[in-house]
């Protein structure tokens, strides 16, 4: 038995917001736990020095067990009096076998319970808690739960590694990059993992405005990473290369009481958010958490409000104390007016309110029909259309001021009035679009925007869809059939109009007197998503690059979700 390693206890020393130590602890290191095809599962213990029966917390990463890993779970755990078993996944944090990203998680997480129920401090209560991949090495033991699992709390979790890669059917490029140096790198220590991102930002401007992308981004990442190469080489969900990697159906069976915790810029917001909908169609105990954060600062900035949520759930589902529980399932953060909001469950009751795109960059609840011309923008992969902001793994995530992206030519902009009273939004985001395309192949990037009285224009929430020639498959935007009945709105066949829903994912924000809503249309977010290249070539070995016209017909609209009543809220911290 050692103390916590030093970087661990001084990093501890610094975080702020969290509740008293309750236990002086101890720590055994690179305990050697046998995975499920026998290799060794490297594994440090933590746990209180007082005499009792502490219930067992299992924390599976792929990032290493040092920093932040050992102070803000394995240290603040354990003086809170549990048992932390934190463990490095196969092939990784010097743990034997090779690594994967998703086919050895399941069994190497029940072949580490079988080597709890042999530990002489395990009372055979257990739960699991941790973010990102960490949560989906829960939901893979969830798959077919130990019946020790008595609680879990997945914090801004993965469940679907296609639908991280690949949402909307465009690649995902900066998150890949950034999961891709966090894999290889992350696990190796600080000093190698800083050294690999400064890597990768010198080498990052290079990478995307290269071709062919399946090598362009080798320098930056040291070398061929496979999982980066198999994500880009896979674009389909139904391919069997992603057979087994979605353990998201765990929730829709799952009787483990689940807590759920994301953030607003969070780019696992919306796997979040359908993994709480199947926990309550499961009739599974479930709270919800959602703050003013991206997937970092939630660990950041939020992890007073996250560790005092998880550690409540722990205590009423391991230690028979429910005294920290909020009377509410779900909490929100609404965006605008800067509150929490308790409801009783999400999203709350309320109707679709429809927007429809005008004459003159105007956005009313006026349908306009056939009475507006189409509008159109030139997208050109050359001179692609930048990302600002939103759900991404960068410390540039989140609302941004938009202004100088709204000035460019391949951007449209459909805005309201000053606003005569507070419009309050909690659910999902979408628009519907009518839109032709005259090469057939290109993005359609929609975003929610608020803009305050001095004309800054900020991101709410956003979202991407590709679109096909017709034949080329089911990513393919349907025909009009209104267009396509009447030759008079018409009359080229090849102009039909494709209706395409794109989904911008959720949100809890109210717009405020004197602001306005805009909905902003373009062809992409570039290096956030890659750009289309207009060619229909494989993403990894396209070459050339070919503009495209997009246009945008009516009547297309925004729709978002309106709440009827005005629950309770109270003041909150600002967007972090």
């Amino acid at each position: 038995m050692t103390k916590p390693p030093l970087s661990a206890r001084l990093m501890r020393r610094s975080i702020r917001g969290t509740p008293p130590k309750l236990h002086d602890i101890g720590c055994e290191t690179r305990l050697a736990v046998p995975a499920a095809d026998g290799s060794t599962l490297l594994t440090d213990h933590y746990f209180p020095l007082d005499e009792g029966d502490f219930p067992t917390l299992l924390i599976r990463s792929p990032y290493g067990r040092g920093l932040p890993w050992a102070p803000m779970y394995g240290i603040l755990l354990a003086e809170q009096g549990f048992h932390v078993v934190l463990q490095s996944c196969r092939g990784t944090g010097g743990s034997g076998g090779e690594f994967h990203l998703w086919r050895n998680e399941a069994a190497d997480g029940l072949a580490t319970v079988a080597w709890l129920r042999r530990q002489s401090w395990f009372s055979g209560v257990l739960g699991t808690i941790g973010p990102s991949y960490l949560g989906y090495v829960q939901w893979a033991l969830a798959l077919d739960p130990p019946p020790e699992l008595r609680a879990m709390v997945i914090q801004v979790g993965l469940h679907d590694p296609h639908a991280l890669f690949h949402p909307g059917g465009v690649f995902s490029l900066e998150t890949a990059l950034v999961v891709a140096l966090g894999m290889t790198n992350q696990h190796r220590g600080v000093r190698r993992f800083a050294g690999a991102t400064l890597r990768l930002q010198r080498h990052l401007s290079k990478i995307m405005r290269t071709l062919p992308l399946g090598e362009a981004y080798v320098p930056g990442l040291g070398g061929r990473v496979p999982l980066l190469d198999e994500a880009m080489a896979h674009p389909e969900a139904a391919d069997p290369h992603w057979h087994g990697a979605d353990v998201g159906a765990a929730a829709e069976r799952t009787t483990v009481p689940t807590s759920l915790i994301g953030g607003w810029s969070d780019v696992l917001l919306d796997q979040t958010l359908q993994q709480y909908e199947r926990l309550r169609n499961a009739g599974c105990d479930t709270t919800l958490l959602v703050g003013p954060w991206t997937h970092t600062s939630a660990l950041q900035q939020g992890w007073p409000e996250v560790f005092a949520e998880s550690l409540a759930w722990l205590r009423a589902h391991l230690c028979d104390d429910p005294s920290g529980l909020r009377p509410t399932r779900a909490r929100v953060h609404v965006g605008g007016r800067q509150a929490w909001q308790d409801l009783p469950d999400w999203p709350p009751a309320g109707a679709a309110r429809r927007w429809y795109p005008g004459n003159g960059g105007a956005l009313d609840t006026r349908p306009t029909a056939h009475t507006a011309p189409p509008v159109s923008f030139r997208y050109d992969p050359a001179d692609p259309t930048p990302s600002v902001g939103g759900p991404v793994l960068s410390p540039k995530a989140g609302g941004r001021d938009n202004t100088a992206l709204e000035a460019r030519d391949d951007v449209l902009t459909f805005t309201t009035a000053p606003l005569t009273e507070p419009v309050s939004i909690l659910g999902a985001v979408s628009a519907e679009l009518r839109v032709t395309v005259d090469t057939g192949h290109a993005d359609v990037f929609a975003r929610l925007c608020d803009v305050d009285p001095q004309g800054r224009s900020t991101n709410i929430c956003d979202g991407i869809r590709r679109l096909r020639p017709a034949g080329s498959g089911a990513a393919e935007a349907a025909p009009d059939a209104e267009a396509a009945a009447d030759p008079e709105l018409d009359p080229a066949p090849a102009a039909i109009p494709n209706t395409v829903t794109v989904a911008m994912s959720s949100t809890a924000h109210e717009f405020a007197v004197g602001h306005r809503i805009r909905l902003q249309i373009s062809g992409g977010a570039h290096p956030r998503f890659a750009r289309n290249t207009g060619t229909g070539e494989p993403l990894a070995t396209a070459t050339r690059l070919a503009p495209s016209v997009v246009t945008l017909h009516h009547p297309s609209a925004l729709v978002l979700p309106a709440v009827t009543g005005d629950p309770a809220s109270e003041p909150g911290p600002g967007a972090a």
